[in-house]
């Protein structure tokens, strides 16, 4: 009985270790965190981003995934939403100035990067671990989290982007 006590003990405590060892600091159910930072084109913060469609995205230029998952953020979702007044894409180089960000994105990107050199804005949704992808509603909630880059899970934030975005 006791070794079935003591093995059930460091299950459990395996699980909690594993837990927050996964780096989040928020998650689906939560409302975004409140933010603000400048850009060159001024100040953004997530109070003006109420009652749009909010993607962030959370990248390092170094980070492999992440340069293989840029390009389809910038054909499938930019390409498809750049134009809806609604929806709002952030995507925030973690560690990065904006001088690094206008080097790497330079001829390769239309869609809209923004620097976050002292992990400020990455630190209120994440410990680690990117490429992250946050889809918040309307209502500020976020609906939908990922971490790392699969086809299969960039295609499910396709899914929830469409069903939030697109009229019936």
């Amino acid at each position: 009985m006791l070794r079935l006590i003591i093995v059930s003990v460091l299950v459990l405590a395996g699980h909690i270790v594993m837990a927050q060892t996964a780096g989040d600091i928020v998650n689906v159910g939560d409302k975004m965190p409140a933010f603000a930072f400048k850009t060159e084109s001024g100040n953004v913060s997530s109070s003006s981003l109420k009652g749009k469609v909010v993607m962030l995205n959370f990248f390092a230029t170094w980070c492999p995934p992440c340069r293989k998952e840029l390009p389809h953020v910038e054909e499938k979702i930019w390409g498809k939403y750049k134009s809806n007044s609604d929806f709002k894409l952030m995507v925030i180089g973690r560690e990065h100035t904006l001088e690094e960000i206008s080097d790497f994105s330079e001829g390769k990107y239309t869609m809209p990067f923004f620097p976050d050199e002292g992990r400020e804005i990455f630190a209120l949704f994440a410990e680690n671990s990117i490429p992250r992808n946050y889809i918040i509603n309307r209502e500020g909630e976020i609906v939908y989290a990922s971490v790392g880059f699969s086809e299969e899970s960039f295609d499910e934030l396709l899914k929830v982007l469409s069903s939030l975005l697109e009229v019936e």
